[in-house]
Parts: C-alpha cells; sequence; structure tokens
C-alpha cells in the first residue's frame, strides 16, 4: 500500500502546483466540464479556449445546446473537425433535458448512455464534477501509465484501456478522484510528451517509472501502425456573382454532413473536364480563372485540391438551382463552411474556425 501511497500523493502534490488555469477549471459545473472534454479530443487545449468561450458564450446553458439550430451549431464548431461530436451533443442534451431535468446525471453508466460519451469522458465527468471513484483514461494517461510500468501492450486496443483503467483505480484516491484523473492527464500533456523529448526531471514519478528507469521511453507506448490514408483530388469551383459567392450544403451523411462548401466535382478536372461542367450549368461564357491548389488531411482520407475561380452573371446564376448565392459576410457570419476548403477562402475575404479567432485581439486569455 506503501508505493500506492506515494504514487496518489505524489502526483497530487505535483498537480497542485503545476496544474494549468483553464476556464473550464473555474468550477465544477458539469455542462462546462462535458462540453470542454468533447472539444478537448484530438485538439490542443490552446486552440480549444477560444472556441469553448464563444460556445459558452452562446450557448450557457444544457437548454440552450438542447434547441440550438444545427447551423448555427456547426458554425461555433467550424475549425474543430470531427463534425459528428457537436451533433451527439445536442442529441445528447436533448435526452439530459427531457429524461433527466436538465441536469446531467451523478452516475456513470447513465453519463455512457448518452450520445457520444464513451468511457473517457463519463469517466472525466464523473469524477471531476461529481467525485465519482471511476478512471478517465485517455491517450495522455495511456502514455504515462505505460512508461510508469514499462507495459508494452497496444493502447489503441479496448482491453488495454480497460486494463489500465482497473490498475489504475488501486491507487486513486477517495478524497479526491477528479483532481487525480486531471492530474494524470495533466502529467502526460505538459511533461511526459507525445512528441518530442518527455522532460522526466520535472515528474513526480522519475523515481518508479520503468521506462524511465530502464531507458525504454522512446519504445513506449506501443500503438498499431495505422493504415495509409486514401487519396481522393477534388476540383473547387468559386463562383462569383457580383459580391455573392455560391455555396452548397452536404449531404446528411458521410464526410462532413449536412455543413456548407462551395461547388466541387470528386476528380481532378482537366481542361475539357472543365468546359464540359460549365457547360452542364449553362456557364459557357463565364471567365475562368486558376485559383491555387490545396490539401487537407482527414483521419483516414486526404483531400488534393485544385481550384478555380468563375464569374458568373445573373441569368447563369438562376441555372445553379441546387446552390445558394450568399455575401462573403454573410458566409463568414451564418454558413458552416469546414477547414477543408480553408485553401480558398483568402480568394472572397473570409475567415473559418480557428483562423477567425486568431485573428481577434486577445482579452481575458487565461493559462
Amino acid at each position: 500500500m506503501e508505493q500506492r501511497y506515494d504514487l496518489s500523493g505524489s502526483l497530487l502534490h505535483w498537480y497542485d502546483y503545476n496544474k494549468r488555469i483553464l476556464p473550464w477549471r473555474e468550477n465544477k459545473d458539469p455542462y462546462r466540464i462535458w462540453i470542454s472534454e468533447i472539444m478537448l479530443q484530438q485538439t490542443r487545449v490552446e486552440a480549444v479556449k477560444p472556441y469553448f468561450d464563444r460556445f459558452m458564450e452562446v450557448l450557457p446553458t444544457v437548454y440552450d445546446l438542447a434547441k440550438v439550430d444545427d447551423d448555427r451549431l456547426m458554425k461555433l464548431w467550424e475549425g474543430l473537425g470531427y463534425y459528428n461530436r457537436a451533433r451527439n451533443l445536442k442529441v445528447a442534451a436533448q435526452t439530459i433535458v427531457e429524461e433527466y431535468g436538465g441536469q446531467l446525471p451523478a452516475d456513470y453508466d447513465k453519463l455512457l448512455s448518452l450520445k457520444g460519451i464513451g468511457m473517457y469522458t463519463a469517466g472525466a465527468i464523473g469524477s471531476i464534477a461529481f467525485e465519482l471513484q471511476v478512471p478517465a483514461v485517455d491517450g495522455n494517461v495511456l502514455r504515462v501509465l505505460t512508461r510508469l510500468w514499462g507495459d508494452d501492450s497496444d493502447i489503441l486496443k479496448d482491453k488495454t484501456k480497460k486494463a489500465m483503467g482497473r490498475r489504475v483505480m488501486e491507487f486513486m484516491p477517495e478524497d479526491r478522484p477528479g483532481d487525480f484523473n486531471q492530474a494524470l492527464i495533466e502529467l502526460g500533456a505538459t511533461v511526459c510528451v507525445p512528441n518530442g523529448q518527455p522532460l522526466c526531471d520535472q515528474c513526480p514519478w522519475d523515481t518508479v517509472c520503468k521506462a524511465y528507469k530502464e531507458d525504454l521511453i522512446d519504445q513506449l507506448p506501443v500503438k498499431t501502425p495505422k493504415k495509409a490514408r486514401r487519396i481522393e483530388h477534388k476540383t473547387v469551383f468559386l463562383l462569383e456573382c457580383g459580391e455573392q459567392i455560391a455555396i452548397h450544403k452536404r449531404g446528411d451523411k458521410g464526410l462532413l454532413a449536412g455543413l456548407w462548401e462551395f461547388p466541387n466535382e470528386d476528380k481532378k478536372m482537366d481542361a475539357e473536364d472543365i468546359k464540359e461542367w460549365m457547360a452542364e450549368h449553362h456557364m459557357e461564357d463565364a471567365k475562368t480563372k486558376a485559383a491555387g491548389k490545396g490539401k487537407h488531411i482527414f483521419s483516414h482520407v486526404e483531400w488534393n485540391m485544385i481550384g478555380y475561380k468563375v464569374r458568373v452573371d445573373e441569368l447563369e446564376k438562376k441555372c445553379t438551382e441546387q446552390m445558394l448565392f450568399v455575401h462573403p459576410e454573410e458566409i463568414e457570419r451564418n454558413y458552416p463552411i469546414p477547414a477543408a476548403f480553408e485553401a480558398y477562402t483568402d480568394h472572397i475575404q473570409i475567415l473559418l474556425g480557428q483562423e477567425k479567432y486568431n485573428m481577434m485581439p486577445e482579452t481575458n486569455d487565461v493559462g
């Protein structure tokens, strides 16, 4: 028991002196913790801060989230990626309003039953907001623990995550489970870092870490190699009529479902292809010029794009019923455009998502 006490005690002591000041740590509001945890999945803390602040300003309660317009929600999420997470937030919020009186349930299994909440998120909300004795094992925690124990299990396998969760429960303190989980995550994010050399001299567990003592840092954690990304080619059209730009809404299913985009075709088009496309859309006489290349990498797919600016007149505009012509300022304000098309936003002078937040003047940036 002495070693277990030392592990938790030394970790919490380190955390008390080194934890970052973050907006979602201001209190233990379950709603704020939930939103932050979903935003933080595969996104850096610094990138999330402006999104979180804006989200809380527009949707301060679960009731607001449950009834928000889909386009408004997607616009708030624009640039964070993984847009299904935002949709799942709304579905879960509706369940919370309908079944739990607008309060996130202080129960691990009930949290786990909500749309979009998995074992890690349920553990994080449960332990941080409600002090439940449950683990919250994410990538940061897996990296820390596999190095601590010199464990070469594949961290991408569910059985490894579950096993680590059980082991971590053996030394989780009863009085501070939320702080303990946050401390583990913080240690992985700031000391036992994912990329580059870990700062072992700043780690509270340097004297007991097997990977550090046995020079296994570079070998752990173990991950199954990812499959090669599928390459897809796209031709993007920026159709301009006066000061308006054509946008098109994607379908309800598949990648970037329900978001707005610039008209495009799923192939690399040569001059003859473009001529045919223009004819199909009754734009034979429209003026066209190159708008450059773009590339966007998703988790499993890579888009290689080439763009063209096309000037159309009012007559031609009427022949594009499947498209909506909107002023760029209105696009920036109301229509969620995926960051995948960011390579072409300079041509119409709009900013998307993180790019837009980066242009904002700093206010009370904490942390």
